[in-house]
Parts: structure tokens; sequence; C-alpha cells
């Protein structure tokens, strides 16, 4: 139920993993991915990412990003609402534009974005999940919330509501930064540590990287669909 597009020369990456009976959840996903790259190449023919916007003072590609997200989460709750055979379907989302040594990062759910910097490896998204918040609440550690059943119990996602708040921000890129994008089928199963040891060890060919990634998420015992996208800026 996971859908990934890449537009290479607009720098823009995008993961979905979709939820909903049946196929549905499919159906999501791949909505989220279409619309967003199809309309994100749409409006980057007539607007640049770092135009500042005079109403907000803020750079274009943030707006930008809001408006193509909620247009696909539009799309995606108007069909559930339809067809009986799509009720209740929606996907998690992260969604990066890299543009004039930034990225604009969006999220909605439990996929991530980590990356790694000169040999430190982080998680720059924050899920938005009920472990997540229970963990930030001092309900639970981390430590227990790696074993914790619920994992996959999302707070926001994508075509659930008429109306949905991405978390957006920007990051500052270096050259040799690598972006990792990627659903909970390799963040439950693959460490954090192991996952950073992976891309320190084949980060020069992240093509290797990205299958070894996936063959140690099934290795480990493979619950769930796993999708990996890699940058290297």
């Amino acid at each position: 139920e996971d859908s990934v597009a890449s537009d290479v020369i607009n720098g823009l990456v995008v993961l979905a993993d979709g939820m909903g009976g049946y196929n549905a959840g499919e159906v999501a996903s791949g909505m989220a991915t279409t619309v967003i790259m199809t309309e994100m190449a749409h409006v980057l023919t007539s607007m640049r990412p770092y135009e500042v916007d005079a109403k907000t003072s803020k750079v274009a590609a943030e707006r930008l990003l809001r408006e193509q997200i909620l247009k696909a989460n539009t799309s995606i709750y108007q069909a559930a609402q339809s067809q009986p055979q799509y009720a209740g379907m929606g996907t998690t989302l992260v969604v990066c534009l890299f543009y004039d040594n930034k990225v604009m990062v969006a999220h909605l759910g439990d996929s991530r974005l980590y990356f790694m910097r000169e040999g430190e490896f982080r998680q720059l998204t924050r899920d938005h999940s009920l472990l997540q918040e229970q963990v930030d609440s001092g309900l639970i550690s981390p430590e227990q919330a790696k074993h914790a059943q619920h994992k996959n119990l999302v707070t926001r996602a994508l075509g659930i509501d008429p109306s949905v708040e991405p978390e957006i921000r920007e990051y500052a890129v270096k050259r040799g930064d690598i972006y990792l994008l990627c659903s909970d089928g390799l963040s439950d199963m693959v460490s954090d540590e192991d996952i950073g040891l992976t891309l320190q060890a084949l980060g020069a060919n992240l093509k290797l990287a990205s299958q070894q990634l996936v063959q140690m998420a099934n290795d480990n015992g493979g619950r769930d669909n796993v999708s990996v996208i890699l940058v290297r800026v």
C-alpha cells in the first residue's frame, strides 16, 4: 500500500503509506503521489520555490507544498466519501522539495525523513502517532516504545478529514548530505542505529544502500511494505 515518486528536475520526492481495507490504502497513497507530483510540476513552471511571497514574506515553497497537499487531501477524501469500497481510506505522507541549498519538508503520519551529514545520522520528522504522543508526555519511554503493540495508530493523515494541516519545515542542505524517506515498514523493522550504519557503509552507492535497507527489513520479519527513497545532495 506504499507509493513513491520522484521528479529530479524539480528536486521533488514523495513517499506515501496508505491505509484502508481491500485495496483502498493503495488507492489513497497512489492518489497522493500522483496529485502532488502533477500539481507541483505544473506550478513550478511559472513560479520558483525560492521566490518570496509578498503577502506572507515567506518563500513560495511552503505555500506551494501546502496547497498541493490540500488538493491531494480533498481528492482522497471525496473519493472515500463517494465510493463505499474506499470508505475511511487515507495515507501517511513525506514530501521533500530541494531548492536553493535548502529543503522544504512536509509530513503527515508516521512515515519518516532521516538525514546523514558527515557521519551524523538523525531523524528529522516527528511521528504524528499515538505512540509518539505517549513518549512526549512521559507515559512510556523511547525504549518501551520500540516494543509497543500499537505502533501504527496515526494521529494525522491525508484524506481522512475534509481539511488537514501538514507539518512543514525548512532545513539548510550541504553538499554530501544524504536524505532518507521511508515508510514504517523500514523504521519498525530496522533500528535507527542499523539504518545509520548502512548509510555510512553504502552511502556512496544509493541504489545498493536502498536495496540493503529493504533486505534488512525483510530479514527482520518484513511485516509491512518497505519503501525507501534516498537523495544525495
